[in-house]
């Protein structure tokens, strides 16, 4: 009989609590349920719904309760929640895209230097880091830090709420900035010259570590962090092959056996975060479908509602190589009207400026393009590896001309699916864990034949090549 695990999988743009099934060969999934995940903006600051998520997850998991042998939680990164000595939650968790984090980074480096914070953390810097919140609590003098007992990730939130576990997942725990890989701990060092208190980081414990219980049902760390997650799910079956998640965030990287803390990787800005059985992510974030959704948001409330497959149609009939713009520029971070930021960026950088959705989208998809040629070569030139494949998974790999474009920008194949890797690498690891599957490696042989993958051949290169040259000079970021 197959075995079932419940993957509870919370983005950025939505949540949804998934049972999946192995049944010695193949795995599958079913979705059981789906929830938007709105941000709410109150007393001037962004933060996250938690309590709401919370009843989501509940009604999720209600529905798979019978069937489920585990349950495992995996969200986005970076954020967090603080509790106070009798675990309860003292304020509702601060968004990363709000703009109280402004500024905190200088505060930081005035106390840390970059280059040493770089060192013991191996993270990259992005305003969005947990570290930069808790540093804006520390320069305005919060009272949450006085009274917070113990800090948890936001995945480590909803562990606590299933099971009363009051621990970290090792790869969430990366994403904050404040763990040192070398040292295998917290990075207590910079949390103290910063004055946040180092005493409420809790015990770490890796992916596969079962926390507790869920009305008699086991709770397993997987990867907590949905990247990580996403990963393990890469149906590589080569070793020299790069791996892009594409959803609101695109993260490009490689799976290394060690963090790589250099001068070339500092100059790069990338990142180690933790991984799988000892491995670790070294990768670049890359703003993603963000713009996207965004934009999309604009039309709505214009009342032109697209799909994502109207968009990409749209896209696909307009003037290649129009204009470009950095993904990354800061223009683009906060919640808003994208569409008219991208005319901003393209007026101010001298270029022809787009004006209708379908030239905005052509904008987005080819500058998203031709930002992973970008970071793939400067993951080539950190590792020393050559690419040869690259895997696009999660549910940007189902935009084909996105996929298309990018596999023509690159001159690599590209390899999209599958579409549901999160949960995917979620559920293995608690499968790993229930001793159905024997590690990663089996695990990515599994998936390579249980689900349909999708081949991209590079074309039209030479125009390609030309328009990298003209998007070069247009970067505002690493």
């Amino acid at each position: 009989m197959p075995k079932n695990v419940a993957a509870v999988d919370l983005g950025a743009e939505s949540g949804r609590v998934m049972l999946v099934s192995f049944d010695g060969s193949r795995l599958q999934y079913k979705e059981t349920h789906r929830f938007p995940n709105i941000p709410v903006q109150a007393h001037r600051m962004l933060h996250w719904d938690v309590l709401r998520i919370w009843h989501e997850i509940q009604t999720g998991l209600d529905a798979v309760l019978s069937e489920a042998a585990s349950i495992g939680v995996d969200t986005w990164g970076v954020d967090f929640a603080l509790l106070d000595r009798n675990g309860t939650l003292i304020s509702n968790p601060v968004h990363y895209r709000d703009s109280n984090r402004d500024g905190a980074m200088e505060w930081v480096f005035e106390r840390v230097p970059r280059r040493l914070l770089f060192e013991r953390t191996g993270i990259q810097f992005m305003i969005l880091n947990g570290l930069y919140q808790l540093a804006a609590y520390k320069r305005a003098n919060s009272p949450l830090l006085d009274a917070a007992h113990t800090f948890l990730t936001i995945a480590d939130l909803f562990n606590f709420w299933l099971c009363g576990a009051l621990t970290c997942e090792f790869t969430h725990a990366t994403t904050q900035q404040t763990y040192n890989p070398r040292a295998q701990r917290w990075d207590t060092e910079t949390l103290e010259a910063l004055g946040i208190p180092s005493h409420i980081f809790p015990e770490i414990v890796q992916p596969g570590t079962k926390i507790g219980s869920y009305q008699g049902i086991p709770v397993i760390a997987p990867s907590c962090h949905d990247t990580g997650s996403a990963v393990v799910a890469v149906p590589a079956t080569t070793k020299n092959y790069a791996y892009l998640s594409s959803g609101t965030w695109s993260l490009l990287g490689a799976e290394v056996d060690h963090p790589i803390i250099n001068d070339t990787t500092y100059a790069a800005n990338f990142t180690n975060e933790g991984g799988v059985e000892g491995t670790f992510r070294l990768l670049k974030n890359v703003a993603g479908m963000w713009l996207v959704q965004q934009s999309r948001l604009t039309w709505a409330k214009e009342g032109k509602d697209y799909s994502y497959e109207e968009m990409a149609a749209l896209a696909a009939a307009e003037k290649p190589f129009f204009a470009f713009i950095d993904p990354d520029d800061p223009l683009f971070l906060p919640p808003g009207d994208m569409p008219a930021r991208i005319r901003e960026f393209c007026q101010q950088t001298h270029q022809p400026v787009p004006e209708n959705a379908g030239q905005i989208l052509r904008v987005i998809y080819e500058s998203l393009a031709l930002k992973y040629r970008h970071v793939l070569d400067k993951l080539i030139q950190i590792t020393g590896n050559d690419i040869e494949q690259l895997h696009i998974i999660g549910g940007g790999s189902q935009n084909a001309l996105l996929s298309q474009m990018t596999a023509d920008c690159i001159g690599h194949e590209v390899i999209t699916g599958p579409v549901e890797a999160t949960t995917l690498g979620n559920a293995i690891v608690q499968f790993i864990a229930l001793g159905e599957i024997g590690n990663v490696a089996q695990a990515r042989q599994i998936l390579s034949h249980s689900f349909r993958n999708l081949r991209y051949h590079p074309k039209e290169t030479d125009q390609w090549d030309e328009a990298y040259s003209r998007f070069q000079s247009l970067l505002t970021t690493l």
